[in-house]
């Protein structure tokens, strides 16, 4: 694992409540109409990959989805996270503490159905770092699950959280994720941080080809 990342994001969801955070969403809408799109059952594994304080994580158990894992770099997040959801709630999700440019526990994750991901990717600026996101997700993801990603976008922040990313748009994703999946869905989002100050986000919607 990546100890110097570990206690960045860690300092970060330390200081910061989770309303205050620069990517926290009261409603993850985007996320929402995407997940429409899937054909999942209730039982089917869902990971939210940099789940941090996600609120995405609360809609999904409210919806009544039973096989939900959140993954993310920090434990100080995870535990935010655990805390806002309760006891009863927090007990329908898999826990995982794990890097995924380094992965240990989420790579023997296996027919996972959706893979969600919003801004994790566009910190990975190294092709080493790329590459180990991409085989794993290959490597968990079914035949025929479903793959969103959004980053920053081509219009977007060059720095986030006092760190570089790599933006993105469309053409982008569909190149790095490859032949075997296709492309549902893709639009531009502008999401406002609490500050007010606006982020431009494309948000993308594949499936992994079943043949």
């Amino acid at each position: 694992m990546n100890n110097l990342m570990k206690e960045h994001w860690n300092e970060i969801y330390t200081w910061l409540e989770t309303d205050e955070l620069g990517w926290y969403e009261k409603v993850p809408e985007p996320s929402i109409k995407l997940l429409s799109r899937c054909n999942i059952s209730k039982d089917e594994p869902i990971l939210d990959l940099g789940a941090g304080a996600s609120t995405f994580i609360d809609y999904l158990i409210d919806q009544g989805f039973k096989n939900i894992i959140a993954a993310d770099i920090s434990d100080s997040a995870l535990n935010k996270l655990r805390e806002r959801l309760g006891k009863e709630k927090a007990s329908i999700v898999s826990w995982i503490e794990d890097d995924i440019t380094r992965p240990i526990h989420i790579q023997d994750l296996r027919d996972v159905a959706l893979w969600h991901d919003r801004a994790v990717l566009h910190f990975l600026l190294e092709e080493k770092q790329q590459q180990a996101y991409l085989s794993t997700l290959k490597k968990v993801i079914k035949k025929g699950g479903y793959v969103i990603i959004a980053a920053f976008s081509l219009k977007g922040a060059k720095k986030c959280s006092g760190l570089d990313v790599k933006n993105y748009d469309q053409n982008m994703l569909a190149k790095f994720l490859g032949e075997d999946f296709r492309m549902i869905e893709y639009f531009d989002y502008t999401y406002y941080m609490p500050s007010g100050e606006p982020r431009p986000y494309i948000y993308t919607l594949f499936q992994k080809k079943k043949v």
